[in-house]
């Protein structure tokens, strides 16, 4: 698989299949490795693209990053579509990779031919969400203090529960240790979930966002409450965008058979 460099930083891309550019984008803690299944069906519908992004796994440097911000990340997907010919794209996106992609679509929607959000964390949408959100960051700082490469681990059992994490294979459970420095650089970087400064948006740039570009958000039954109404009530401010609800946690199937079905609905436009 190349590795591409954007913007000074060297990362891992996976390209799959071939026809209109589809960009998958991970969450936190995460990489490509979880995408590796979806990645393979989703290029069966279009020229699927992946990537660890930077500080995660196989894009990580020789020194862990210190910060990374969300402003790096949108930066690093829109700089790897353009070095690969690949816009517009349609973008997919989960959790953390969900707000990335969502902010990649406001700053730059002549690169998004349409969107897709799974479960995006976008807590700052919500005082109630937000508190959340802040209080989970403090005990991933708190956990960091003690055992600082714990605290991958700890972001996924604080968020989704010690069944989750304990249902894990060796070799997932391997993957999030890869993918700990990225975790930590996005605790201390700025614009992210988890970060001290979240990103925060007004209504109107939201209910805007759909009449350039097709948004899907996908939300899933099982998934803890506060993750399930944070996409819930983004969807209402994302005025037109669909909604799709779907079995399961919030670790959402990127090529679940609604997201297939916007996918294909949405390839041959612009």
């Amino acid at each position: 698989m190349p590795r591409i460099t954007v913007n000074a930083v060297e990362l891992h891309v996976e390209i799959r299949g071939g026809g209109v550019p589809i960009l998958g984008i991970h969450g936190t803690p995460s990489s490509a490795v979880m995408w590796e299944s979806a990645a393979g069906e989703l290029a069966r519908h279009g020229r699927c693209i992946t990537y660890d992004r930077r500080g995660f796994l196989r894009s990580r440097g020789d020194d862990p990053l210190p910060s990374v911000d969300l402003d790096d990340h949108v930066g690093d997907a829109l700089a790897l579509l353009e070095a690969l010919d690949a816009t517009p794209a349609i973008v997919i996106g989960r959790s953390t990779g969900g707000l990335i992609a969502l902010e990649l679509a406001l700053r730059s929607p002549d690169a998004v031919r349409a969107l897709v959000l799974l479960e995006p964390a976008v807590f700052s949408i919500d005082d109630a969400i937000r508190r959340w959100a802040a209080d989970l960051r403090g005990r991933v700082l708190d956990a960091e203090a003690v055992d600082a490469g714990g605290v991958a681990e700890t972001v996924v059992r604080d968020a989704l529960g010690d069944a989750t994490w304990d249902a894990f294979p060796a070799e997932i459970v391997e993957m999030f240790a890869g993918a700990n420095d990225g975790t930590r650089a996005e605790l201390h970087g700025d614009g992210l979930d988890l970060s001290a400064h979240p990103r925060t948006y007004r209504a109107a740039e939201l209910a805007e966002l759909p009449t350039r570009v097709p948004v899907l958000m996908v939300v899933a039954a099982d998934s803890p409450k506060p993750l399930r109404e944070c996409a819930e009530r983004l969807a209402q401010l994302l005025i037109g965008a669909e909604l799709a609800r779907v079995p399961g946690g919030h670790l959402i199937d990127p090529a679940g058979a609604e997201v297939l079905a916007f996918v294909d609905r949405h390839a041959g436009t612009r």
